[in-house]
């Protein structure tokens, strides 16, 4: 009995996400050693890189990079399928639904500071509700919510910075590979 491999094609963007998969959970590790007052407050800053790819790849392609981003970033820390992973993939999908309906505004007001403070505040508006719904059912989990959305509007103007810096520069070119 022969067995047979079954060869699967690997494309440019399938290189390309994998690069900026691995550079935006490298910065998600980062982001979990980072010692924090409270809970559920972190600087994000893999957000830097789901904004540089939305900007220079599209939507489509930032949806792959965030999701891998949770993915191996759960399973690297061990939080897989733990609440802190529900809250983080809650959290990056509302942020990405939010980025998909914010890219279609005017970029002359929309740029990447108010696009990384709008996708910081669908984050933590995602993980709030979500912690009153599952986690904690009461209210009181609300007055979390001016520490939270001042943490994400420090953080996201912060991240946005960031970002408008490196698309201000010249993409990198693309390695080719063997």
């Amino acid at each position: 009995m022969t067995r047979s491999a079954t060869e699967l094609a690997v494309t440019e963007e399938d290189r390309r996400v994998a690069w900026l998969a691995t550079a935006a959970v490298g910065l998600s590790l980062v982001d979990a050693a980072i010692p924090t007052p409270l809970p559920g407050i972190k600087p994000g800053l893999a957000n830097i890189v789901t904004l540089v790819v939305l900007a220079r790849y599209g939507w489509g392609t930032a949806v792959w990079v965030s999701g891998l981003r949770v993915l191996a970033g759960s399973l690297l820390l061990g939080h897989f399928l733990a609440p802190g992973f529900f809250l983080s993939l809650t959290g990056t999908t509302l942020s990405l639904l939010t980025l998909g309906l914010a890219r279609h505004l005017p970029a002359r007001w929309f740029g990447p500071v108010s696009l990384s403070i709008l996708a910081a505040f669908a984050h933590i508006g995602g993980q709030l509700l979500l912690a009153r719904a599952w986690l904690i059912p009461h209210d009181g989990v609300f007055l979390l919510a001016p520490l939270f959305g001042a943490a994400a509007l420090v953080f996201g103007t912060i991240n946005g910075l960031i970002a408008a810096k490196l698309l201000a520069g010249p993409a990198p070119e693309e390695t080719p590979h063997a």
